[in-house]
Protein backbone atom coordinates (compact mmCIF):
# COMPACT_ATOMS: atom_id res chain seq x y z
CA UNK A 1 0.00 0.00 0.00
CA UNK A 2 0.96 3.52 -0.99
CA UNK A 3 2.32 5.77 2.02
CA UNK A 4 -0.18 8.53 1.31
CA UNK A 5 -3.14 6.06 1.29
CA UNK A 6 -1.91 4.23 4.65
CA UNK A 7 -1.94 8.04 5.89
CA UNK A 8 -5.38 9.20 4.83
CA UNK A 9 -6.81 5.07 5.96
CA UNK A 10 -5.33 6.34 9.31
CA UNK A 11 -6.80 9.57 9.51
CA UNK A 12 -10.03 8.23 8.55
CA UNK A 13 -9.54 5.73 11.34
CA UNK A 14 -8.54 8.24 13.95
CA UNK A 15 -11.58 10.83 13.41
CA UNK A 16 -14.07 7.39 13.43
CA UNK A 17 -12.46 6.75 17.18
CA UNK A 18 -12.60 10.25 17.73
CA UNK A 19 -16.37 10.22 16.93
CA UNK A 20 -16.45 7.01 19.68
CA UNK A 21 -14.48 8.53 22.00
CA UNK A 22 -16.95 11.56 22.34
CA UNK A 23 -19.84 9.03 22.85
CA UNK A 24 -17.89 6.88 25.38
CA UNK A 25 -19.53 8.71 28.42
CA UNK A 26 -23.18 10.20 26.74
CA UNK A 27 -26.28 8.37 26.21
CA UNK A 28 -26.20 6.95 22.09
CA UNK A 29 -29.66 8.99 21.98
CA UNK A 30 -30.66 10.89 19.17
CA UNK A 31 -31.73 13.48 21.67
CA UNK A 32 -28.68 13.56 23.24
CA UNK A 33 -26.92 14.56 20.15
CA UNK A 34 -29.56 16.84 19.33
CA UNK A 35 -29.20 18.67 22.61
CA UNK A 36 -25.65 18.96 22.42
CA UNK A 37 -23.99 21.67 19.93
CA UNK A 38 -20.47 20.90 20.63
CA UNK A 39 -21.12 16.91 20.30
CA UNK A 40 -22.97 17.83 16.99
CA UNK A 41 -19.99 20.30 15.74
CA UNK A 42 -17.37 17.82 16.93
CA UNK A 43 -18.79 14.77 15.00
CA UNK A 44 -19.50 16.92 11.98
CA UNK A 45 -15.71 18.33 11.88
CA UNK A 46 -14.39 14.46 11.92
CA UNK A 47 -16.46 13.67 9.33
CA UNK A 48 -15.21 16.01 7.25
CA UNK A 49 -12.04 14.99 7.95
CA UNK A 50 -13.28 11.40 7.00
CA UNK A 51 -14.66 12.77 3.71
CA UNK A 52 -11.45 15.08 2.55
CA UNK A 53 -9.32 12.11 3.27
CA UNK A 54 -11.51 9.45 1.81
CA UNK A 55 -11.19 11.60 -1.63
CA UNK A 56 -7.27 11.54 -1.16
CA UNK A 57 -7.05 8.04 -1.35
CA UNK A 58 -9.70 7.91 -4.16
CA UNK A 59 -7.12 9.95 -6.16
CA UNK A 60 -4.37 7.08 -5.11
CA UNK A 61 -6.30 3.63 -5.46
CA UNK A 62 -9.91 4.45 -7.19
CA UNK A 63 -11.01 0.66 -6.50
CA UNK A 64 -10.51 0.83 -2.70
CA UNK A 65 -12.12 -1.90 -1.62
CA UNK A 66 -14.33 0.17 1.00
CA UNK A 67 -18.02 -0.03 0.62
CA UNK A 68 -19.46 3.66 0.30
CA UNK A 69 -16.11 5.23 -0.18
CA UNK A 70 -17.76 7.70 -2.35
CA UNK A 71 -20.36 8.50 -0.25
CA UNK A 72 -17.94 9.38 2.70
CA UNK A 73 -16.34 11.86 0.09
CA UNK A 74 -20.16 12.94 -0.66
CA UNK A 75 -20.95 13.61 2.66
CA UNK A 76 -18.08 15.99 3.89
CA UNK A 77 -19.35 18.23 0.59
CA UNK A 78 -22.53 17.88 1.87
CA UNK A 79 -21.81 18.85 5.35
CA UNK A 80 -19.39 21.66 4.10
CA UNK A 81 -21.44 23.38 1.27
CA UNK A 82 -24.83 22.82 2.21
CA UNK A 83 -24.56 23.08 5.68
CA UNK A 84 -27.95 25.57 5.77
CA UNK A 85 -30.11 22.29 5.47
CA UNK A 86 -28.28 19.25 6.97
CA UNK A 87 -30.25 18.06 9.42
CA UNK A 88 -29.27 16.13 12.76
CA UNK A 89 -30.94 12.64 11.73
CA UNK A 90 -28.95 12.04 8.66
CA UNK A 91 -25.21 12.96 10.99
CA UNK A 92 -27.01 10.72 13.42
CA UNK A 93 -27.77 7.96 10.78
CA UNK A 94 -23.94 7.82 9.59
CA UNK A 95 -22.46 7.39 12.98
CA UNK A 96 -24.82 4.96 14.04
CA UNK A 97 -25.89 3.09 11.01
CA UNK A 98 -22.67 3.70 8.74
CA UNK A 99 -19.50 4.27 10.85
CA UNK A 100 -19.17 0.41 12.44
CA UNK A 101 -18.85 -0.96 8.99
CA UNK A 102 -16.29 1.90 7.47
CA UNK A 103 -13.97 1.35 10.60
CA UNK A 104 -14.27 -2.20 10.24
CA UNK A 105 -12.98 -2.16 6.40
CA UNK A 106 -10.63 0.84 7.55
CA UNK A 107 -9.34 -1.17 10.18
CA UNK A 108 -8.88 -4.67 7.55
CA UNK A 109 -6.71 -2.60 5.19
CA UNK A 110 -4.65 -0.94 7.44
CA UNK A 111 -4.00 -4.28 9.32
CA UNK A 112 -3.46 -6.26 5.54
CA UNK A 113 -0.05 -4.80 4.59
Amino acid sequence: MDRKQRKYLSDILSAILEIESFLENRPRLYATFCNDTLLRRGIERNIEIMGEAMNQVLKINPHVEITAARKVVDTRNFVIHAYDSLKPDIIWGIVINHLPLLKQEVSGLLESE
